[in-house]
């Protein structure tokens, strides 16, 4: 088996269209799939997806989060020039800042312990199993305890900078940013369908910096399997963001923390048994 096959393009991109936006953490799935299937061994595949295929991934899902939102970015922007340049105070302006003070913090903090931890968390699997079942059960009770006091267009600066500096702890696989985001703005008496949709507007920056870094690097590189998995991960990625919001207008997030602790406990079982 050479590099990266075209099936296990496919197979990667809908996990990561799948993982990218429901709080199970992407990264810990892109991590744990090569190793569940062996795929670890073959060192041509292992360059190839650790030097820049998870994030052609992400760029996958980076264009969903645009194209679905496609309308509210053109007025974020028009808002946040608005209150910048003419001091005209609108909901979209105010929302573009909170975004822009609540990536940078928690995207320089996330980017410095990427850097020097990335390759050793990449194979602390039972780190990773473990982060999935306490992540998920913090994530269980935040969403269960705290009242929903609030929704997107009311939320405040505390608020929203407290969700964005929490994505810090994103680069450990387990975590995952969306669920330590949507975790937070659950803390923070956000309503379940708002603190999703905040999460998503998030992921926007950090992943626009991510595919930059490695661009100007020269660590990207392009090929067939990498635009196949672009693509799935943005086709599978816009059908989750559409159906998330809608779940989450009556439903929890308590499904998907049953989901982080069983899939921990398989890893668990699977490490030892290995």
């Amino acid at each position: 088996m050479g590099a990266i096959t075209i099936v296990q393009s496919i197979f990667l991109g809908i996990v990561q269209g799948l993982t990218e936006f429901l709080p199970i953490s992407s990264s810990a799935h892109l991590n744990l799939i090569p190793w569940i299937f062996k795929w670890t061994q073959n060192t041509a595949f292992m360059e190839e997806f650790e030097g820049s295929f998870d994030v052609a991934l992400h760029v996958g899902t980076l264009l969903a989060i645009l194209i679905f939102f496609f309308k509210d970015w053109i007025e974020l922007l028009k808002g946040g020039y608005k209150l910048a340049i003419k001091k005209e105070k609108t909901l979209e302006g105010r929302m573009f800042w909170y975004l822009v003070i609540a990536t940078i913090p928690g995207g320089i903090l996330g980017l410095l312990a990427d850097k020097f931890l990335e390759d050793y968390l990449r194979t602390a699997y039972l780190l990773i199993a473990i982060v999935l079942i306490v992540m998920g059960i913090i994530l269980y009770l935040a969403d269960e305890k705290c009242k929903s006091k609030t929704d997107y267009e009311h939320m405040n600066l505390k608020q929203t900078f407290i969700i964005g500096f929490s994505q810090a702890l994103a680069f450990i696989p387990g975590v995952s940013r969306s669920g330590i985001t949507m975790t937070a703005g659950r803390l923070m008496g956000v309503d379940r369908s708002s603190t999703a949709k905040y999460s998503f507007m998030l992921a926007a920056p950090i992943t626009v910096g991510a595919a930059l870094y490695k661009l100007v690097s020269g660590a990207f590189t392009i090929n067939l399997a990498f635009l196949v998995g672009i693509l799935t991960s943005f086709i599978v990625g816009v059908l989750v963001i559409k159906f998330l919001l809608e779940y989450l207008k009556k439903g929890s997030f308590k499904i998907f923390a049953i989901y982080r602790i069983v899939l921990g406990l398989v890893v668990i079982g699977i490490y030892f048994v290995r």
